[in-house]
């Protein structure tokens, strides 16, 4: 079995993570390369020049690791605080953003496996209350199947959370980073949104929404938080000991400050490492580690934390829309890319 993971994360923007299936011989076996082969595959040199270019590039600090059979690699290069002059290094802990989508799938995953919940079962069996009135008819329309792979359609809650932002300003980010949000007043406010078409139609539309209710539904039918089951069932299960759902604005650890400059509007960056997730949620809210991630990822597409049925459901992808003009291939809470000579990588950011 070959299995590749490149990982790497710029402190104060975003973290990205792509895993790649494992590719195997023409005979259908798993082929391993030799510990040799692996090593001549990663050129030391190179992955340090380019982490060192991106730092230099203006990147306050950044980190990275790649992995190729057996072999690694971690480096960092800059600040993880330019007031004191604090290198970041690669085991530091971060916010991982919608990477939280990929352990939220997985838990809503095993609970299909007990019988628990239905994929194509309407929202409505598990969560009637979140869509009342004139949104329930709506709510019988959406399954749990296109709550994971965003083609239910319903508008994101984040402009309602931050409503500056339509405006091109970033005042309400500054003025709520204490601000606790109960899942479902975020709901709510998805449900508020304009709906970005009708539930099932494709392309999908990439949406906070459908996480936050997949959250809710996960709560709902096994009597637990989302954080105690995700760390009991997802977590614990993977072998993960510095993945968390937070329960402060703080981040536990070993960290970075986290600059923004929320393209171009932030000027300098400011550090918003202290902050109250509770608007992401089990869309968005989980700190790991670089290592921590690439042990996630290697149980999750090798058949260690759901079985292979809901792996393959798991890789159904759908055309989901990011942008104007921008699509991805999203399945259940991952999505692929290929990259010419380097394989199909399966992951999320």
């Amino acid at each position: 079995m070959r299995i590749k993971r490149l990982v790497g994360s710029a402190v104060g923007t975003t973290l990205l993570l792509f895993t790649a299936v494992p590719t195997a011989s023409a005979d259908g076996t798993a082929a391993a390369p030799t510990r040799s082969a692996a090593r001549d595959a990663l050129d030391r040199t190179a992955l340090r020049g380019t982490l060192d270019a991106f730092h230099e590039a203006g990147m306050y600090g950044a980190y990275s690791a790649v992995r190729e059979g057996r072999d690694r690699w971690k480096g960092a290069s800059g600040l993880a605080d330019v007031d004191t002059g604090r290198k970041v290094t690669p085991n530091m802990r971060h916010r991982i953003g919608s990477i939280s989508k990929t352990f939220t799938a997985v838990a809503i995953l095993q609970q299909v496996e007990k019988g628990r919940i239905s994929l194509d079962a309407p929202v409505t069996r598990y969560v009637p209350d979140l869509f009342p009135g004139a949104d329930r008819q709506r709510g019988d329309a959406i399954t749990v199947r296109m709550l994971l792979n965003h083609t239910s359609h319903l508008g994101d809650y984040v402009l309602g959370a931050f409503p500056s932002l339509a405006r091109n300003s970033t005042a309400s980010i500054d003025e709520h980073r204490f601000r606790t949000i109960r899942p479902r007043e975020l709901v709510r406010l998805g449900l508020a949104a304009p709906a970005t078409g009708s539930p099932g139609a494709q392309p999908g539309s990439y949406s906070n929404t459908n996480y936050v209710v997949a959250g809710l539904i996960l709560e709902k039918v096994t009597g637990q938080t989302a954080a105690t089951y995700l760390t009991r069932h997802v977590f614990d299960r993977a072998g993960l000991h510095h993945t968390a759902f937070p329960r402060t604005p703080y981040i536990k650890g070993p960290h970075s400050k986290m600059y923004e400059s929320f393209f171009g509007l932030i000027d300098p960056p400011r550090d918003y490492s202290v902050y109250d997730m509770s608007w992401g949620y089990t869309a968005g809210a989980l700190t790991s580690t670089m290592d921590d991630l690439n042990r996630f990822y290697a149980k999750l597409l090798t058949g260690k934390l759901i079985g292979r049925a809901s792996l393959a459901e798991m890789k159904r992808t759908v055309p989901v829309s990011v942008g104007p003009g921008v699509a991805i291939d999203y399945g259940l809470g991952i999505y692929t890319l290929d990259f010419p000579g380097c394989g199909r990588f399966w992951g999320h950011d």
